[in-house]
């Protein structure tokens, strides 16, 4: 299994990429990472971190050229053809590696992936699906920015990729597919949900899908769904307002325990368990969001990650490729009983 890194790519590059592909390679035996970058600066990352050459399962393919944020999202990886991402992507396309993380532009890895990579045939646009956590445990959100206007075919080939990563990747058998709205009777929404409800409701009526119905956010985070399906633009908000409630709460929670010597000897007596909320809070437990629709995985690091979110992201990558997910909806088997 080999995975390919744009270790130019995010606020950490390179030495955190780099520092996270060895974590990865060590954890899994079987995993060997390509780290597509500037040769000489990655050589120099392993120089200081006081490796004289490379570590076990770990490669180095040169590109000179670095995408930044300033760089048109849409052009950026034509306009940069020796670039990290550009390399990276064309190495996954030729069949030089089984999956790609990156952790730069998420514009251009979505603009790149799709022009050199292409999209699985028949899929209309690729889509970004993060795992959100619920009480339940976590569900997929799809689409979370990818596609700020959608159709209603756009909203089923979601469902459809959202619950074959949920079965495949996640292991979780007959997934629950929800659609986003503000109520939970046939009719709510705008004319886009109006529209796309009948079609996920005849799709769950020929056992393709789970579709349990309309879910309101609240529901969702409850655990009502496995997998919740919206246009980029409400998953987007939705994903925004949760990674920012998490947030509130953490520094809220912060200054009830630290107001006193009495609030902090009370929170030794709970420290495993705040342990353990920070930890579901963390996306660096996840690593990514996978690029759903794309012919071979990808996965979209966050842009600040560390180390340890690299690893995680590297080691998702892998499950992704190892599940066959991708095979299976390229050769169009969208029905569990195929």
């Amino acid at each position: 299994m080999r995975i390919i890194v744009d270790a130019m790519g995010g606020d950490h590059a390179p030495r955190e990429l780099v520092r996270g592909a060895i974590q990865a390679a060590e954890i899994r035996e079987d995993i060997g990472v390509i780290l597509v970058g500037q040769g000489e600066v990655l050589l120099k990352v392993l120089e200081d971190e006081g490796l004289s050459s490379l570590p076990r399962g770990i490669e180095i393919a040169h590109a000179q050229q670095v995408i930044t944020m300033e760089d048109n999202p849409a052009t950026a990886f034509r306009e940069k053809k020796d670039s990290s991402l550009t390399v990276a992507l064309s190495l996954l396309r030729d069949g030089g590696g089984d999956a790609a993380v990156s952790a730069g532009s998420t514009g251009a890895l979505l603009s790149a992936a799709t022009l050199i990579v292409k999209r699985i045939r028949g899929i209309r646009r690729a889509a970004l699906a993060p795992l959100i956590p619920t009480k339940e445990g976590s569900m997929v959100v799809i689409d979370c920015g990818a596609n700020a206007a959608c159709t209603p075919e756009y909203l089923l080939q979601f469902a459809y990729l959202g619950s074959a990563y949920a079965e495949q990747v996640l292991h979780r058998p007959d997934p629950r597919v929800g659609l986003l709205n503000i109520g939970m009777e046939e009719g709510k929404g705008t004319e886009l949900y109006q529209e796309t409800y009948p079609l996920l409701k005849e799709a769950g009526a020929a056992g393709k899908l789970n579709f349990v119905g309309n879910v309101e956010a609240r529901e969702a985070m409850l655990g009502a769904v496995d997998v919740l399906v919206a246009d980029g633009f409400s998953g987007n908000i939705m994903l925004k307002t949760v990674e920012g409630t998490g947030l509130f709460f953490a520094n809220e929670i912060k200054k009830i325990f630290t107001k006193n010597a009495k609030s902090k000897l009370a929170y030794l007596g709970i420290k495993d368990g705040m342990t353990e909320f920070k930890r579901l809070m963390d996306y660096r437990e996840v690593g990514g969001t996978a690029l759903l629709g794309i012919s071979k995985p990808v996965i979209k690091a966050h842009g600040s990650s560390d180390a340890t979110a690299i690893c995680n992201a590297i080691l998702q990558a892998a499950d992704m490729a190892e599940s066959g997910m991708v095979a299976d909806l390229t050769e169009g088997l969208f029905s569990r009983e195929n």
